[in-house]
């Protein structure tokens, strides 16, 4: 599509936080955004137009492609055969693609799709019953247990250890009818990832980052990561050939395993914005949500440097049980220097539930955005004070 403004509007599938961000970044360009969520006042009603109705709702699908100049998904939980039917119906593109959905949606599928392409991977085998993951366990000294279909942010994942009660493995994994696939466990030194974008003939990546999980879930993001130059450049490396097995354009990020040795492995990847990609709202030329909206309708892609050492911390729901989303301590957030808080406008605290994020951008004197030795310190201490300022936030 040949920009102008005011722009075109772009169709969403799904309404959270990621819905959200994509809208306050397309509206800058002049884009309007319509969100399909089942929640009613979805976090990205408060800046997009909202259709209630379910990702696989073909009529509430056909609706958003009525009101939209191109379709695009910020949730997997999408239907692709849908996506695919009212596209072509209405004559609206749909990026990333169906099939490139498809293939992400099930995670052997994904890693066959990878090996195949000489992509290196952790091994992996399906596994349908408790003799599969037997078998799992024993040929790689135990194993992680992923759910091919539905998981998300830890969810669907297991570790599994010989001995262990393989059936309650398998049911607690939520592997149910489409089964499960085992994959060996990596011994990594960190978890790195890539966010790369595909525009019209052009490609980005962002710097490589580092993330730091507990709990299957991810807490704080360091950009650049705190990797060597020669691992940097392997895992942008693999990230950029890994996007070129998937179709179609927008945001694709890339979540990484950087082993002992050096080498780096693809563990999963998502078909559009990430949590591991929010520090480049305010540490990059160009946010990955703009570039995710540039992408989706043909516009030039922005650059993608980091404008200084940036490091995120995800605001997770610290409550025993569910209760009203009230967030106190945010004033010494605000009040401290370089410092930014995103509110995601979900009602409910749950616990470890995603609600917000801050991010802790390096001052003028740390601005070297190289992933270099002499530069760990800086983000180190970034790293700390950001988690202090993400600590003294809570819900209770």
């Amino acid at each position: 599509m040949t920009p102008t403004c005011p722009g075109p509007t772009l169709g969403v599938v799904g309404g959270g936080q990621l819905g959200r961000m994509l809208a306050e970044a397309a509206s800058p360009l002049g884009v309007d955004v319509v969100v399909l969520d089942p929640t009613p006042d979805c976090p990205a009603a408060r800046v997009a137009e909202q259709i209630e109705g379910s990702f696989d709702d073909r009529d509430a699908v056909r609706e958003l492609a009525e009101r939209a100049d191109a379709l695009t998904l910020e949730i997997e939980l999408a239907d692709p055969d849908v996506l695919a039917s009212v596209g072509e119906e209405y004559d609206v593109p749909v990026h990333p693609s169906p099939d490139a959905l498809r293939t992400i949606q099930d995670k052997l599928v994904q890693k066959r799709t990878f090996a195949d392409a000489a992509i290196p991977v952790p091994e992996f085998v399906a596994v349908d019953t408790a003799a599969d993951l037997a078998d799992a366990v024993e040929r790689f000294d135990g194993c992680m247990l992923k759910a091919r279909t539905g998981g998300y942010d830890g969810r669907g994942n297991l570790p599994v250890e010989p001995g262990d009660d393989y059936e309650a493995k398998l049911a607690a994994v939520g592997a149910g009818d489409d089964g499960a696939m085992a994959e060996e466990l990596i011994d990594f030194e960190r978890e790195l990832s890539v966010v790369a974008v595909r525009g019209d003939d052009e490609r980005r990546a962002f710097p490589v980052v580092e993330n730091v999980h507990r709990e299957e879930i991810l807490r704080e993001t360091v950009a650049p990561a705190r990797c060597s130059e020669a691992v940097a450049e392997r895992a942008r490396e693999v990230a950029l050939d890994t996007l070129e097995t998937l179709d179609g354009r927008g945001v694709f990020a890339m979540e990484l395993f950087e082993e002992p040795d050096g080498t780096v492995s693809v563990n999963e990847v998502a078909p559009r914005p990430h949590n591991s990609g929010h520090w480049s709202i305010e540490g990059a030329a160009t946010s990955q949500f703009e570039q995710h909206a540039r992408a989706v309708l043909g516009w030039p892609l922005g650059a993608a440097e980091a404008r200084a050492p940036t490091v995120m911390a995800n605001v997770l729901g610290d409550v025993p049980e569910p209760r009203p989303a009230s967030l106190s301590g945010v004033g010494d957030v605000l009040a401290a220097p370089n410092a930014n808080l995103h509110w995601y406008g979900k009602r409910e605290a749950r616990p470890l539930r995603k609600l917000g994020h801050l991010t802790l951008v390096g001052a003028d004197g740390d601005r070297d955005c190289d992933a270099a030795a002499d530069d760990t310190v800086a983000r180190n201490d970034l790293l700390a004070r950001a988690r202090d300022l993400r600590d003294g936030l809570t819900f209770e």
